[in-house]
């Protein structure tokens, strides 16, 4: 049987191309989602290789087009990632290129990537390291003639109850007067003894691994994505992030941090505020923070933007 002999593309059929829509109207975007996409970002001074899945759209300004064209996004967005890493000028130059090649349907353009981000850690105390990941998100959406650059991630980290902890000293308080009330005064060595014993810390406040999901909207003068400084700027406020490597010594460290910053899901979201208030790169900011409580089977949320006039709204 003779195969079909190949057709040149300038002969084959194109709907999207040349025929005109059955209904007309215009669509806000219209693209590609969970694109598999192989990229190196440049998070600061560092280069680094990730696995991104990708959303990338155009709009559809003309009611009488069929369609957009699917491959030119597809081919700018391979091309961009294969020789050059992502970066916060690059991504705008990328926006740019999308919407050139669509200068006919389309009049804004946009593009998201998201991908797990590695962090090499320290541990707390002995010489040990590990792998911290984080998940990030970096949008570019270019409308009106401006560009808008979002970087998001998500930060794990402890929070101790500052009311469990009130309500575990009193029940040591409790149990050290029972013991020792009698005797009307204890000897430093005695007590030290005392406090070494499980039966005499007679409760422990509850504590949970908290999320905080932080998104900031960059001033349009960055040129790189302040990735870890972001991540690095929140785990400096909150003072507990989770660890990798851990030997007992860090375990111990960990248990002090904790004991010292005592944090409601209030607290949490006021330091984060404030951090973020002091960066100048960050126009604006949206955090969701959330408690994985221990002792409800339900989460504890807070939510606070930098409020200002047209940025991020509260929502949850």
């Amino acid at each position: 049987m003779n195969k079909p002999m190949p057709m040149r593309a300038g002969s084959m059929p194109d709907i999207a191309n040349r025929e005109l829509a059955e209904t007309k109207g215009t669509l806000d975007w219209v693209g590609m989602s969970d694109v598999h996409q192989p990229l190196k970002v440049k998070d600061g001074d560092e280069i680094k290789e990730v696995q991104a899945k990708v959303q990338i759209y155009v709009d559809l300004s003309d009611p009488l087009a069929k369609g957009i064209h699917m491959s030119r996004l597809y081919l700018l967005l391979d091309e961009h990632s294969n020789t050059r890493p992502l970066t916060a000028s690059g991504l705008k130059m990328l926006l740019s290129t999308i919407l050139e090649s669509h200068h006919d349907l389309s009049t804004k353009a946009f593009v998201e990537f998201s991908f797990d981000h590695f962090i090499r850690r320290k541990a707390l105390l002995s010489e040990n390291f590990g792998w911290s990941s984080y998940p990030v998100t970096v949008k570019g959406t270019l409308m009106d003639g401006e560009v808008h650059l979002e970087l998001s991630a998500e930060i794990q980290y402890s929070s101790t109850c500052p009311c469990s902890a009130a309500l575990s000293r009193q029940l040591i308080q409790s149990k050290f007067q029972s013991d020792f009330g009698a005797a009307g005064s204890v000897d430093v060595a005695e007590m030290e003894a005392w406090l070494g014993q499980e039966e005499s810390i007679v409760a422990t406040p509850h504590s949970q691994r908290s999320t905080a999901k932080v998104m900031v909207r960059l001033n349009s003068s960055v040129e790189h994505l302040p990735i870890s400084d972001l991540v690095d700027s929140v785990e400096a406020v909150l003072k507990t992030p989770v660890q990798s490597a851990v030997k007992r010594e860090d375990e111990q460290e960990f248990a002090r941090l904790n004991g010292s910053n005592l944090m409601f899901v209030e607290d949490s979201g006021r330091r984060i505020k404030k951090g973020l208030s002091e960066e100048s790169r960050y126009e604006d900011f949206w955090v969701r923070i959330e408690h994985h409580e221990s002792l409800h089977a339900h989460d504890a949320v807070g939510v606070v933007t930098k409020g200002i006039e047209g940025g991020y709204l509260p929502i949850p």
